[in-house]
């Protein structure tokens, strides 16, 4: 029962490395939501992450019971920094297995701290396995990011700061989830002395691994997962985060990576701090559960996890950030190819501010525009527009939802390519690392003619690339068997209605 730990959590050794943390009300943001919106600041800890306290207390506890040759851990992130951190201070050796595609900046952090960065794989997965083969050979001590008790209590102090500064009535916690560590601790210790206060899970919609076992009733494995929030991209919630988490977790909120952005933002305007995308979840679950349930008036708290992000993931950031607060609304429109056509639409549009217009010629008949609009009402005035320009005559699409027009038409409205036949179009996601857009070719090799391609890296650890081939109907099923084996993310893109406007 989950209440076992709370003598695992009150008697937890973190603060030889961790601080405690601040709880801030968030005055913006709760004037315009009309409830108290409080952020729980663990970006603040040394690390930029609350990881280093469920790390150094397993360190500590193991340390009480042998004498440590060395601990090793795999990680691409938070967990990598606290456990080198933990290791220094404990004045253990510490080896973190990372993927290659590790960014630079956060393998350069482990290796400031004092332990040993061994890049190995592309994913989190292959740095697992490979750390498991080097703590069997040189006997070192693995420490789990999520799956362990002394892990899960180490992360359950934020639970224990949360309910001593804030001493008033809390309606709901807001935590993000990855491989469940931090809410297991957290829930167990909140539920335990404050039972009416909900505790809720937030997931990124691609990643949403509790959400998948609680409705399921059991853990299962996602076919794949979401790489922008990177600090949860978990396949599988662990064994005992689950069995704590189905106890005690009321509900699991998913947002999207729009949301995510817009939430990054939120936390901005209020605190001029930067937060990763993982690290702003709870305060997108806070955004996305007021506005289902209206509630107004109540007290709700936002764990903040982490501020480890590559500063070049910014741009996209700010890109994405407008559309998931609804104040920009993207939309492709086919207007008349004549003279004053344009000026009549862009008259059809009114006053309201334009944050982007590619426009290109189509054929002697029709041209296609795509354009970002600025919305002071959200949604609503955008479906007003909407309806405006078809009465008004105009073909008209909606994109906020279409993620290859955010991904990649946004940048690639050029026109038609006639004489192109048999075209069909993918998406894919590829680790990113010097060479990677040569590998990812080469492995495409010259068995089809490449007849589109837009490539867009956004400092993660993952490019984005849209790929035109031209393949006979006979070999389709060929080509698609041909993209399983290549083992990349892939998504068929030929039917999506933003490519036959501008690209087909």
């Amino acid at each position: 029962m989950p209440q076992t730990y709370i003598k695992r959590i009150l008697s937890a050794r973190v603060y030889d490395v961790a601080i405690e943390s601040p709880l801030e009300r968030a005055q913006r943001l709760s004037a315009r939501l009309q409830n108290q919106i409080w952020m729980k600041r663990e970006d603040l800890q040394p690390v930029f992450s609350f990881k280093l306290r469920g790390a150094y207390n397993k360190l500590y506890q193991l340390s009480r019971k042998m004498t440590l040759k060395g601990v090793i851990a795999a990680s691409a992130g938070n967990h990598a920094q606290g456990v080198a951190l933990a290791a220094s201070r404990m004045g253990v050796s510490a080896v973190i297995v990372m993927p290659q595609t590790t960014p630079r900046i956060k393998v350069d952090a482990v290796r400031a701290l004092g332990a040993k960065a061994v890049l190995h794989g592309d994913t989190y997965d292959e740095a697992y396995e490979h750390a498991m083969v080097l703590a069997e050979k040189d006997k070192l001590e693995f420490i789990h990011p999520y799956d362990d008790p002394d892990v899960i209590a180490g992360q359950g102090t934020v639970g224990v700061e949360i309910l001593r500064q804030h001493a008033e009535k809390i309606d709901a916690i807001f935590i993000p989830v990855g491989g469940g560590g931090l809410i297991a601790g957290v829930s167990a210790y909140v539920k335990y002395l404050r039972p009416e206060t909900k505790v809720i899970g937030v997931e990124p919609e691609d990643a949403a691994c509790l959400a998948e076992a609680l409705k399921k009733n059991r853990r299962v494995v996602l076919d794949q997962v979401g790489i922008f929030a990177d600090g949860v991209a978990v396949r599988q919630v662990g064994r005992e985060t689950f069995r704590i988490a189905r106890e005690t977790v009321d509900e699991v909120i998913t947002v999207s990576t729009d949301e995510i952005c817009a939430a990054i933002k939120d936390i901005f305007d209020d605190t001029r701090s930067i937060n990763e995308p993982a690290g702003a979840l709870g305060i997108a679950g806070i955004k996305k559960y007021v506005e289902r349930t209206g509630a107004t008036g109540q007290s709700l708290i936002a764990i903040n996890s982490g501020a480890n992000m590559n500063f070049d993931r910014l741009r996209h950031i700010a890109e994405r950030a407008d559309l998931g607060e609804q104040r920009e609304g993207l939309i492709a429109v086919t207007i008349p190819e004549q003279p004053g056509s344009f000026r009549r639409f862009c008259k059809t549009i009114g006053k309201r501010g334009i944050t982007e217009f590619n426009y290109r010629y189509s054929d002697s008949k029709t041209a296609h525009v795509f354009a970002g609009i600025q919305l002071s009402e959200g949604a609503a005035e955008l479906d007003q527009l909407v309806q405006k320009l078809k009465t008004d005559g105009y073909p008209v699409l909606a994109l906020a939802d279409n993620e290859m027009a955010k991904l990649h038409i946004r940048y690639m409205v050029g026109g038609h390519a006639p004489g192109v036949d048999d075209e069909v179009i993918y998406r894919f996601e590829f680790p990113e690392r010097p060479g990677a857009l040569l590998n990812f070719l080469t492995h495409i090799g010259t068995r089809w003619n490449i007849s589109l391609f837009h490539y867009r890296n956004h400092g993660a650890a993952y490019g984005r690339v849209l790929v035109g081939l031209q393949v006979a109907l006979a070999e389709r099923k060929e080509l698609k068997s041909f993209f399983d084996n290549l083992g990349y993310q892939w998504w068929e893109e030929t039917e999506n209605p933003a490519y036959k406007l501008f690209l087909s």
